[in-house]
């Protein structure tokens, strides 16, 4: 039988047919040909056998269309659960598999079927409630089932090996059992030295800690344990908060906070899918809702699952999550080493875990009798997945509250346009925080216009400064008094673009069709899209001439501060300077406990963080968006303004906001600087649609990549025929946008042509989609094709 991918490709080149002589395995869903349901009959012919075997439908976890019917041996008939892996032949080898339950005899001739060879543990890893979701997101998005069931797995279980439980983080000590060193041990230095050691700091001490003191100590105290004088001991580590991530749990609520509170627990008491938008202006106290709606489902034994697009924002949430629950919080992000992940979903799993914290891929984690999912900043682009499955985690959310009747709230300060039209189709209940806690004030914003204060004279020889002469004076006046500040790019790197002062050419990428960006700290020029990097050249590599460093990133501004404000204490948070979980969650503690004063960062500085002692927030740049190719540009832009205008005055000192800009008359500026979202939203609602453009369409976006650009091309243009030739009647209201080369036409050397399907519905898609899907069989392996339904962006 041969097996076809649901796209030709690198990640998915056809497997080996599933066949071994005289048995095999049958796909039971998905496109069936004569070629693929006939064999000799001599190798199909089943003989008459006494009992009928039990038959079982199989997920592969691999990138092939349709579930495949198994023989049960009868050691495990009877004994399998929904959910349950498995081990089973496939091809010339094994494969993962998901056990989904009995399924029916194959149709046409009969075969003989492969049998599964062994369940790889004892309980199932995905329970009932997550497989439903899993079915949907595989026929939504359209991506084999079972790499979308294998990709919702931690590390540890989505491979075909058995189940081991995770152990929690344990930390090893060394613990003195005498008072003294004793007399015999004088002809034995070095176990002298350690239980000297372990005396003199209170008789007892961490390994590690020994071991960096006293050379060779590991060795050493294992001895000193042999003959009783110490004793080694593992200990658990249990979770805790960083100093200065702690909040308790304050006395009152809002009167709008304690209204949305009614409601909640309203709804989690009927145990009924009912869906809310909790829109509430930054300060508001949306996370303290969130906390006491986790409580109330609790106290009902029901679990809770937090999303938030960022893993910048999981430390902080984290943090009061843990303050108020302790040890009931679980939390999954894949900056987390393999271990943890795959110990805090067996938690879950098992129940001992009730509430979940994590990054979009969490919308898939097994919290047990699910009551409760909170989306925060749910407009946020970053829970749209850009590369295998690529669901949008708020939107599932939103179908496994519905399947698991539980309550679903959605916050945010400025909410997708999406969700808005959703409230006023009557399908979610708005709930609304007009104010900040404790009726402090918004910030007062203010523009700095760059054309009067960066103004461009004559020839170009080198980049103005970046911080004008209002915002630096802002700054000292802020660190003077002993407050802090924010100071917003989303940029990263030094200067993004290295150009030619002689001929005019930028530096790009050679595999890329982007500029390089300079990172001074390496001293090298780095490619964000494909991490190609070189040493920043000293001249031009056409004409030799001199190179100059234009455009600004975090990396400039934190040393132009650090140049013009000598004395301040300067941190910068991105990419690049968080490079792990504990130094991130380190930099946002420190800076929560005032050990700094100045923060500069991307967009991970911008959302939901709740520092008290930052007063002024500095957008150095809020043109960077504006033009990006993307319809909902203006939007974004609008939501970053408003997200980080949002960190300041959050304490008892109010709160002042500066944006630079080149564009001080576009939409976004001027309605951020009003605090008019309701102006904004309702406008660029206008403007969709006008277009049909989301939330007046749906869309799906056929993206193209390959190594020959010819090739590539007349792929893009074939499959565009094919939708052309089976369009509906126009009335239907179906467009089709290209095919066209993409706004980005190249990365990692491939390059990328898309086409656009807008529709009313899903469902007027659905017919051309499975066209396209029909034709992907015959599309060369050399170019990758790739459908992605509810795009986040246009690149």
């Amino acid at each position: 039988m041969e097996q076809r991918p649901l796209w030709s490709g690198a990640d998915a080149a056809p497997a080996k047919a599933p066949t071994t002589r005289g048995s095999r395995a049958v796909r039971t869903s998905g496109v069936k040909s004569r070629r693929e349901l006939s064999e000799p009959a001599a190798a199909a012919t089943v003989r008459a056998e006494v009992s009928t075997p039990v038959l079982a439908s199989i997920a592969v976890g691999r990138p092939v269309r349709g579930e495949f019917t198994y023989t049960l041996p009868d050691e495990l008939a009877g004994r399998l659960e929904p959910g349950q892996r498995v081990l089973v032949p496939f091809g010339r080898g094994t494969a993962l598999g998901f056990y989904l339950g009995p399924a029916s005899p194959p149709t046409g001739e009969k075969v003989r079927l492969k049998a599964v060879q062994r369940v790889l543990e004892d309980s199932p890893s995905l329970p009932k409630d997550l497989i439903a979701l899993l079915r949907f997101a595989a026929v939504h998005y359209r991506y084999p089932l079972g790499e979308v069931i294998r990709g919702a797995l931690p590390p540890g279980l989505s491979k075909a090996v058995d189940e081991k439980e995770a152990r929690p983080d344990v930390q090893h000590f060394a613990v003195a059992l005498v008072n003294e060193v004793p007399p015999e041990l004088s002809r034995a230095p070095a176990q002298s030295a350690a239980l000297a050691y372990l005396l003199a700091v209170g008789g007892s001490a961490p390994l590690e800690e020994v071991a960096h003191a006293i050379p060779g100590a590991r060795e050493t105290l294992k001895k000193l344990a042999t003959r009783g004088f110490a004793r080694l001991e593992e200990k658990t580590v249990e979770a805790s908060v960083k100093e200065g991530l702690i909040q308790g749990r304050p006395d009152h609520l809002t009167p709008e906070q304690d209204a949305a509170g009614v409601v909640l627990r309203a709804a989690l008491d009927a145990a009924t899918f009912q869906p809310f938008l909790l829109h509430g202006v930054t300060g508001s106290g949306k996370t303290e809702v969130y906390l006491r709606a986790a409580e109330h489902a609790l106290s009902l034994g029901k679990g809770s699952l937090i999303l938030v697009p960022e893993i910048a924002l999981t430390p902080q949430l984290v943090g009061r999550f843990r303050s108020r629950f302790g040890a009931e919080v679980a939390v999954l992000h894949s900056a987390l080493k393999d271990r943890e992940r795959l110990f805090h979903w067996q938690a879950l799993r098992r129940g001992d875990v009730k509430i979940a914290v994590g990054v979009r891929s969490a919308v898939f984690a097994p919290v047990d009798n699910l009551g409760l999912i909170v989306v925060d900043e749910e407009h946020d682009p970053s829970f749209k997945q850009e590369e295998k499955l690529r669901y949008q985690a708020r939107d599932l959310a939103v179908v496994r509250g519905k399947q698991a009747g539980a309550v679903v709230v959605l916050g945010s300060a400025t909410p997708a346009l999406e969700t808005l039209e959703n409230v006023k189709r009557g399908r979610y209940q708005l709930l609304e925080l007009k104010h900040r806690v404790d009726d402090r004030p918004m910030p007062t914003i203010e523009l700095v216009d760059l054309r009067v204060e960066r103004p461009r004279e004559g020839v170009v020889t080198e980049e103005a400064p970046i911080l004008s002469p209002p915002l630096l004076e802002a700054m000292a006046e802020t660190i003077g008094r002993g407050q802090q500040v924010i100071l917003f790019l989303n940029r990263r790197g030094h200067s993004t673009v290295l150009l030619c002062e002689v001929c005019g050419l930028s530096l790009k990428c050679s595999e890329c069709d982007v500029c390089l960006t300079h990172h001074r700290s390496q001293n090298r020029v780095v490619c964000h899209y494909c991490g190609l990097a070189m040493p920043v050249p000293e001249q031009c590599l056409e004409c030799t001439g001199p190179m100059l460093k234009l455009g600004i990133g975090t990396e400039r501004v934190e040393a132009e501060v650090l140049e013009r404000i000598p004395t301040a204490r300067v941190a910068r948070l991105d990419r690049d300077s968080a490079s792990s979980a504990e130094r991130l969650t380190e930099m946002l503690a420190s800076f929560a406990r005032r050990e700094l004063d100045v923060l500069v960062g991307t967009q991970m500085v911008a959302k939901g963080h709740d520092f008290p002692g930052v007063t002024l927030v500095c957008v150095v740049m809020a043109d960077t968006s504006l033009s990006i190719p993307d319809f909902r540009a203006a939007e974004r832009t609008f939501h970053l303004l408003t997200q980080v205008s949002g960190r300041a005055g959050r304490g008892k000192d109010p709160g002042r906001v500066l944006v630079q800009t080149y564009n001080p008359d576009a939409e976004p500026v001027r309605r951020v600087l009003a605090h008019d979202f309701d102006g904004f939203a309702n406008q660029e609602l206008e403007w969709r649609k006008a277009l049909a453009y989301p939330p007046y369409s749906r869309m799906a976006a056929v993206r193209l990549e390959g190594e020959h650009p010819e090739q590539t091309a007349s792929v893009a243009r074939s499959l565009g025929n094919i939708v052309s030739r089976h369009m509906p009647p126009a009335s239907a209201g179906v467009r089709m946008l290209g095919p066209a080369l993409a706004p980005i036409s190249r990365i990692r050397g491939k390059t990328r042509w898309q086409l656009l399907l807008k529709g009313p519905t899903h469902t007027a898609l659905a017919p051309l989609l499975a066209r396209l899907e029909a034709a992907l069989v015959d599309v060369p392996s050399a170019v990758k094709v790739v459908i992605d339904v509810d795009p986040g962006a246009m690149l």
